[in-house]
């Protein structure tokens, strides 16, 4: 697939991108990415985030690919039932989900709806490329090894790369847009 083919719906973490963050970079580079809106990203409810994802989905024109980083990937694999028992599911070609929390680091965040801890294990009914790396604060390689498996995504190593937001250097992240790029080329139509 390539980027104008489809609608690449950009699901962030707790606190929202800020504007320097990498996904509000791809936002503005590619015109066929958008921000999934959530109500409040410090405090909102599980519930309510999986229905701002689902309504996105319904509401995509194109193809939909999901750019997820931390807690977004989370809400990913959480938003999956409601996405099938909507009807929409079909429409969702592929996932790219960057730096997943663990459970435990999901329990620590300030505000968050706990319910959010609880991580879906099954198997993602579409393509998924996990992205870990070897220093993550919210989590460890062996913990993201173990999400990839369940959730049958293929885990990539970004090396010593932290949480891959601005509090570890990555405004721009020409490394992980490659690697977006690529995965992407590979999403059947």
């Amino acid at each position: 697939m390539k980027s104008s083919e489809t609608a690449i719906l950009v699901v962030a973490g707790h606190m929202g991108p800020g504007p320097d963050h990498w996904q509000s970079r791809l936002i503005s580079k590619l015109s066929s990415a958008r921000l999934v809106e959530q109500a409040d990203w410090v405090h909102g409810s599980l519930p309510v985030a999986i229905n701002a994802l689902v309504e996105a989905v319904a509401a995509a024109e194109k193809p939909v690919v999901f750019v997820a980083h931390s807690v977004g990937a989370t809400l990913v694999a959480h938003s999956i039932a409601a996405l099938t028992t909507r009807g929409v599911i079909d429409k969702v070609r592929g996932a790219y989900l960057v730096v997943p929390p663990n459970e435990v680091a999901l329990r620590g965040l300030t505000g968050i709806d706990p319910v959010f801890a609880s991580v879906p294990r099954e198997p993602l009914p579409f393509p998924a490329l996990l992205v870990a790396t070897s220093n993550d604060p919210h989590s460890t390689m062996e913990d993201s090894a173990e999400l990839a498996l369940a959730w049958g995504a293929q885990l990539v190593e970004a090396g010593e790369a932290g949480h891959i937001d601005h509090r570890s250097g990555h405004g721009p992240w020409p490394e992980g847009m490659m690697r977006f790029a690529g995965f992407l080329s590979k999403l059947p139509a």
